[in-house]
């Protein structure tokens, strides 16, 4: 029985959707006669554009003012983007400046703190200063001892002068004194030769007496005491030609020495001489290497000055403190920082453009730099144009000559400098973020 209730069910709904469709397909022909009206051919495109502007002239005419103005805010807006390049990677640079001691030392006391204004020329550290002064003091003595050296020193430069002088003078003496003395000496020599010529010639007549007197005597034509006599004269002459050669002798020698003594002179004097522009040039010398001890002493002097003023750290611009580090008792090293500078009054942006918006940028371009910290727009211009781009200055540049190479659009520093008077409360610090709109 299920099995027949089944089949009529089956039957059921075949019978059903039979009953549904056949109405479709017996649809009557006459209600398609609108369909075939609508089939008709519509009037051109000329004559029903014409048609719809005599229906709605007003509505033509807005949407033509409409599309002027469309395009002309197109172009307006065009135009304006193209006018200006501007970046959102820019900030606020300026110079930072660190402090650190000259010297060593023990900080005694910390005169500011961080965030403080500081103006140039004011204190900032002060060093324990005993030790420099005890330094000061010790340069000064050794000054003041050199100087007095090189006073001492000063007059053996004339002294030695005269000194030499006057050896010259003696020297020239003593040659003259030779000189002389050699001639006199010539002349006694030559008048001993004379002598002894005069005494051969009287020698010679006393022999030549002798040898008659003797054949004389012999004959006993003469008496004997005029033989003895003549005996006695050629004795006598005879000794006087020795006596005369003896003091020629003499004579010779004592040329000899006074020879001597000329030439000891001579050498006297040219030694005199030749030592003496050395002896000056010594002097000379000590004064100029006390002179030098003097510069030596006063380069101490001036330096422990120097080291005793290290002592006070002064401020060398006007800014703001940052970075803080020095405190009473630390003792520092030279060049260790202690603390920083902000120096507020020379800023600058640095904005960092892509290198496709450089095409028309140029030095001395009015800037907007909008600063993000106070929402206020400021007026600058292009200082400087880069140099390079950041990638090629930093630490570890690209290699692209190795593996693959992807172009990535570089971006290089642009330096814009605010227009005098534009922060004159100095609210603006360095690191703030700022988009600067560079205007074409």
């Amino acid at each position: 029985m299920a099995d027949e209730k089944a089949v009529q069910d089956r039957a059921a709904t075949h019978n059903g959707h039979l009953t549904e469709t056949e109405p479709a397909r017996q649809e009557p022909k006459p209600e398609q006669k609108p369909d075939q009206e609508d089939e008709k051919p519509k009037p051109p495109l000329r004559d029903r554009a014409r048609g719809f502007v005599r229906r709605h002239p007003m509505g033509i005419a807005i949407g033509a003012v409409a599309l002027v103005a469309a395009v002309i805010a197109a172009i307006f807006l065009l135009r304006y983007l193209n006018s200006y390049e501007s970046t959102d990677d820019a900030f606020i640079e300026g110079h930072l400046n660190p402090i650190t001691p000259r010297i060593g030392g023990t900080v005694i006391g910390v005169h500011v703190e961080n965030n403080q204004f500081v103006k140039a020329g004011q204190v900032l550290v002060e060093l324990d200063s005993r030790d420099y002064q005890v330094a000061l003091l010790q340069s000064r003595a050794s000054y003041m001892q050199a100087a007095a050296q090189l006073q001492a020193e000063h007059p053996n430069v004339p002294i030695t002068q005269t000194t030499v002088q006057t050896t010259i003078s003696t020297g020239e003496a003593d040659l003259s004194a030779a000189q002389a003395g050699v001639a006199a000496a010539q002349q006694d020599y030559e008048a001993r030769l004379a002598d002894v010529r005069q005494a051969e010639a009287q020698n010679n007549k006393a022999q030549s007496d002798l040898r008659r007197y003797a054949s004389l005597v012999g004959k006993d034509e003469i008496s004997r005491q005029q033989y003895d006599a003549a005996v006695a004269a050629a004795q006598t002459q005879a000794a006087t030609v020795q006596a005369g050669k003896a003091a020629a002798e003499a004579a010779q020698k004592a040329l000899d020495q006074r020879r001597a003594q000329l030439l000891q002179a001579q050498v006297r004097l040219s030694e005199a001489q030749t030592n003496a522009p050395r002896q000056i040039a010594v002097r000379r010398a000590d004064v100029g290497t006390r002179a030098a001890n003097v510069q030596a002493a006063q380069a101490q002097l001036a330096q422990a000055e120097l080291n005793l003023s290290y002592t006070q750290i002064l401020a060398p611009v006007s800014g703001v403190v940052t970075n803080r580090s020095a405190e009473v008792g630390q003792h520092l090293q030279p060049g260790e920082t202690m603390l920083s500078v902000s120096q507020i009054d020379d800023l600058w942006i640095t904005a960092n453009f892509k290198e496709t918006q450089l095409a028309r940028m140029r030095p001395g371009q009015d800037v907007d730099i909008h600063v993000d910290a106070y929402n206020v727009t400021f007026k600058g211009y292009v200082e400087w144009m880069p140099g390079a781009s950041g990638a090629a200055t930093s630490l570890l540049p690209p290699e692209n000559a190795t593996g693959n190479f992807v172009k990535v659009v570089q971006r290089l520093p642009v330096r814009i400098r605010l227009k005098p008077g534009e922060d004159p409360q100095h609210r603006l610090r360095i690191g703030m973020s700022v988009e600067p709109k560079v205007w074409l």
